[in-house]
Formats: structure tokens, sequence, C-alpha cells
């Protein structure tokens, strides 16, 4: 579904872009003593919507050899932690293609509350397809980019 979201790393650009969204638990376990959510427990979410999205576009299972184009390593993670998630609630995680470069792939994602648009975190991951025999650096397939491409920011 088109709509507008908010890009990472600035609270004044706007975007039109698909994005896929996901809700997620926080509990107990995921806390800090401070009764908030532990910030390596942002990527942990952002890792489930990501593979969640995956899924929806049809790239199966994790490791599944019929789907090569699911290989990749993660070459960076980026979050700004802007507003804390306090105590055990539901949040929304939002995750779309900020870039689709020759090997790589950024995404970008927006932690929200269950029930405001506001963000509690916004962040980038950027993965390189990699051949999974040597792990080297492998192009985007053109289908893989066609597939993407309703979900990838305007530039």
């Amino acid at each position: 579904m088109p709509a507008t979201g908010t890009g990472p790393g600035s609270s004044a650009t706007v975007v039109h872009v698909r994005f896929y969204e996901q809700t997620q638990g926080v509990y107990f376990d995921d806390l800090d003593p401070f009764h908030i959510l532990h910030n390596a427990r942002y990527v942990l979410l952002f890792e489930r919507t990501l593979g969640a999205f995956w899924m929806e576009l049809g790239f199966g299972a994790f490791q599944d050899t019929t789907h090569p184009e699911q290989f990749h390593l993660v070459a960076r993670n980026e979050i700004d932690y802007l507003e804390p998630v306090r105590g055990v609630c539901k949040v929304r995680v939002r995750v779309w293609v900020e870039r689709i470069g020759t090997s790589s792939l950024t995404f970008a994602f927006r932690v929200l509350p269950h029930d405001q648009d506001i963000d509690h975190a916004r962040g980038r991951r950027v993965i390189v397809h990699v051949d999974p025999a040597t792990l080297a650096a492998k192009p985007w397939a053109d289908s893989v980019r066609q597939l993407l491409a309703p979900w990838t920011e305007l530039s």
C-alpha cells in the first residue's frame, strides 16, 4: 500500500514510499534496568520484521538454496534512538528499501508506537549480496531489482 514515510536521518525529509510493517511485542526480558527497551533489541525487532518482509516477497525460508538472492552479509547497521520504548508493549516496525546498488542493498526502518506515528527509532541496514560458496560480492539479479522496485524510495 503506498504511504508516506519519514526517511531515516532527517525528520524534515518526507518521502512517498511503499513500506512493509509488522507489529512486534516488547517483553519484560527485552527491557533494561530502567524498564526501557534495551538498545540491542531494536536490531532484533528489525531483523524479525525484515525476515517477514523477505518471506512476504516469496524468498522462502532462511538459507533456502532455491533462492540464491537471499544470500547476503550485513555490512552496516545504523540506528538513531529518538524516544525510549518504555515497558512491556507492542510496537510497529516499518521497513522499506532506501537504495539498491550493484551488489548492495540499503534498507531503512522505523520503530513506532502501536498507536501513534512518532519515531522511537530510525535506522538503516546495508547488506551485500554474496555467492554462498565464496562469499564474494555478487550483483543483484534484474528480477530482484524489479521485485524490490515498488518498495524503493524514489531518488
